[in-house]
Order: structure tokens, then sequence, then C-alpha cells
């Protein structure tokens, strides 16, 4: 069931396209101050991680990130302040030349006549933000990482039980949408319907959203397309969650067993990542939003140490 019903819905990764972001989309989202590059805002950034000089300015280049943002914070702009005329422009010329996307000075510092002359030779944003440091690197590096991270769309849905993302899967027309009102009405969001798109933002952590156009929007048979925002207020939406639940629904077979009180632990993959994984099986009067919600809550004990089947075998070999 696992890994092959993972591995079949992966639906068609980006693998093969480069994935951007302009630096004028980080400075909309960052609300950056342009000190000079206007014209050079549409520069792309490909990298995620921000990078700051110190190295570079002091001569050293040899692991020199030239495609990733450019942070000087105070330790870099005390530095160059402390050179004499001719050190500075040397130094600040060698890093330029390497044409990094953008340089961001934080703390709102200013005395920066000599970089902006450079930055205006070179072509290459110079922007400035009043946020500390540390703030900006946290912001920056969570936004390019998520803009920037291998995704692939399957179809399904994904909702947030109880603060538990989970990914629905199954055949189309078996009722996964349906299952995703009945979990709204219990007070649960919805991520996406239909269209899922899944986000590696890193070796361990797959982030599940909507591709912008479903945004908010449940389609159901008979019925039609709902807006659960309109229809039952802000709470019954998240823009993305993190899936650690993936759970296919599927057909109940007469001739099969389903008494299993301890079943092997399966798993799918999706670019690598593994998600634990459940199959439900569909019966007319089955609550099946009540057995989503009761995986839910089952997952969230398992990852605090605790296992029901453990403890019911302790308590038979006490007995």
């Amino acid at each position: 069931m696992g890994d092959e019903a993972g591995t079949a819905n992966q639906g068609a990764p980006n693998a093969g396209v480069s994935k951007s972001v302009s630096v004028r989309e980080l400075v909309n989202r960052l609300k950056l101050e342009v000190i000079v590059g206007e014209e050079a805002l549409d520069r792309p950034i490909r990298r995620s991680k921000v990078h700051r000089p110190g190295l570079e300015f002091a001569g050293y280049y040899d692991f020199f990130p030239i495609e990733h943002v450019q942070v000087l914070g105070k330790k870099e702009i005390t530095y160059l302040h402390k050179l004499t005329h001719q050190e500075r422009d040397e130094r600040i010329g060698n890093v330029v030349k390497y044409h990094p996307p953008c340089f961001v000075v934080t703390w709102n510092q200013d005395g920066l006549e000599y970089l902006t002359a450079h930055c205006r030779k070179e072509g290459i944003p110079l922007l400035r933000t009043p946020q500390t440091t540390t703030e900006f690197m946290m912001l920056a590096d969570g936004y390019l990482m998520k803009q920037l991270a291998p995704e692939i769309q399957v179809h399904g849905v994904c909702v947030t039980v109880a603060g538990t993302g989970i990914l629905l899967r199954g055949r189309s027309g078996i009722g996964k949408s349906e299952t995703a009102l009945a979990l709204i009405r219990r007070g649960h969001r919805l991520v996406a319907d239909d269209a899922v798109v899944l986000k590696k933002v890193n070796p361990q952590v797959l982030l599940g959203t909507h591709n912008g156009t479903t945004r908010e929007f449940l389609a159901l048979r008979s019925v039609g397309l709902m807006n659960v925002v309109r229809v039952y207020g802000r709470g019954a939406f998240q823009d993305e969650t993190r899936i650690v639940l993936d759970i296919e629904l599927v057909p109940w077979k007469e001739n099969e067993l389903y008494n299993d009180l301890q079943l092997e632990p399966q798993t799918s993959e999706y670019m690598g990542v593994r998600v634990p994984c459940i199959q439900i099986p569909l019966q007319p009067g089955r609550d099946v939003a009540a057995l989503i919600e009761a995986a839910a809550h089952n997952w969230y004990l398992q990852t605090q140490g605790y296992s029901a089947a453990d403890e019911f075998m302790r308590r038979l070999q006490q007995q």
C-alpha cells in the first residue's frame, strides 16, 4: 500500500525547471527600501539561503556563494567604515564584481555612499531594512525557502485536523471532498481541494498548499463550487500546512479482513520525503471524518512517545 501508493500519486515534479524569485518580489514581500538599482529589480534570485560576506570583504573568496542575497549587518558595515578609502574601494569592488542578485543593509545603517557608487556602476540593487540582521535573515530565508522549494502537484485534498496536516487521496469520486466538508463542519480547515501542491522545504519537511486558482474553493458533486471562507468563515481555511499523514480512501472489499489492531507501519514517499500512510476502507454508515480525527490524534500521541498498541500488549503480558 504505502510506498507504491505514494509513488504512484506524486504527479509531475518541476525538476528540470529552474525556479527563481525576482529581487522586486523580495522587496515587496519584506518591504525593503531601494537605495539604488530600481532598474535592476527584475534580477533573479535562485538560492534560498542569504549570505553575509564577511570573509569575502577580508579577501577570502574560495567558497563565496555568489548567487545568494548578500546581507550587510553591523559587523560588515563597521568593518568597511574602518578601512582606508583605497582599501574600502578595493574590497567592495572585489565582491561586487561577482554580481550577486542584490545587497541588503540591515539596522537602517547609513553612510553607504561607497556601496551606492559600486552598486550603481555594476547595476546591482542596494536595499535597506530597519530590521536587525537576525530578524531579516530569518524572514528572507523562510520566504525564499518556500518560494524556491522543489514541488509537485498531486490529485487529492489537503486539510488540517486539530493542527495536523493531512493529505487525503483516493480515486476520483470516492468522496474526498465530501469528507473534507464533514471535517470543516467539525471545526477543521481546508488547505487545498483537487490539486494539492507539495513543497519539499528540507529533506524531512513537506508542505501542502493550493495552486492559487483553487484557493478557498471546495468542489462538491451535485452542489458545485463552494467558497469555504464565505460559507464557514476565515477559520475554515488555512493557506499551507506541514504534511504529516497520508490517508488513502479505498473501496470496502467484502472478503477482506479489517480487524487488525496493530497494523504494520506504512509510508508514502514524495520527492524523497517519507510520510506515514494509512488506508481507510469506505462503507455506508462509516463515519470517515471521525476516523480521520482519530488518526490525527493517534499520530500526535505517537510523536509524544505513546503507543496504544504497546500499552495493550503490556497489559496482556501482566495478566
